[in-house]
């Protein structure tokens, strides 16, 4: 009975051994792949007014050998509408990102965006921030002042 239970313990002690050895797959890169080349990668909006317009766009090159086609972009949230180009950039000529960021709410905000493509870096991420401010009414901006009675 020893002998089997040795045995057995043995036995998941080498298959566990061998389940955590990590296999190294190498992916190669196509030479000819589009490579996109952004002027920036983050748009700040610094401080911008309530209800103001929230229309920003990235723009980027085609720095590689072949076609870029952007199949796909998703931003954080709903705030946050980007628009892809809908035909391919050739290579050495330049494309844009329309962002539109809703300034219907006060307060700081970043969002993430990102753009699947057919490039050497399949997913890349921008990012939007700023402060949305309310302006300051009339009756804000007088202050009243004290009296030395």
């Amino acid at each position: 009975m020893k002998k089997i239970i040795t045995l057995l313990f043995i036995g998941f002690l080498t298959i566990t051994i061998n389940a955590q050895e990590k296999k190294v797959t190498e992916t190669v890169q196509d030479p000819n792949a589009p490579v996109i080349e952004f002027e920036t990668e983050v748009i700040d909006y610094g401080k911008i007014d309530l209800n103001a317009d929230g229309l920003r766009v990235f723009k980027f090159k085609n720095i590689g050998k072949s076609p870029l086609v952007i199949s796909n972009i998703k931003s954080t949230c709903g705030c946050t509408v980007p628009k892809k180009p809908t035909e391919p950039i050739m290579p050495g000529e330049t494309g844009e990102i329309e962002v539109k960021y809703d300034t219907k709410r006060a307060g700081g905000f970043s969002k993430m965006i990102t753009i699947n493509s057919n490039a050497s870096e399949p997913a890349k991420r921008l990012r939007i921030k700023g402060i949305v401010i309310k302006p300051e009414s009339p009756i804000e901006k007088v202050k009243p002042t004290m009296s030395a009675n």
